[in-house]
């Protein structure tokens, strides 16, 4: 008899703290693990809003200037 076991997906916490260990095991430092989550995270709701600007900012809650900084100063560490 053939059982289909699902096997439910870790919770967000788990899947951080997972996430976390792996980067500290692998020596990336705090400051190269915020700025590559910031960049993800600002990223994925840029995406979710078509790129707009002001209806990113929106829904981070912060200011469309700090917001246009943020992603300035990310493409710019990009190419380097």
């Amino acid at each position: 008899m053939s059982e289909n076991i699902v096997k439910p997906q870790p919770r967000l916490k788990e899947r951080l703290e997972n996430l976390c260990m792996e980067m500290i095991d692998k020596g990336i430092l705090f400051s190269e693990a915020m700025q590559q989550f910031e960049r993800c995270f600002i990223t994925e709701v840029m995406r979710r809003n078509k790129g707009n600007l002001l209806r990113t900012a929106a829904s981070l809650r912060i200011h469309r200037n700090t917001l246009s900084k943020k992603v300035n100063h990310h493409k710019t560490r990009k190419r380097q």
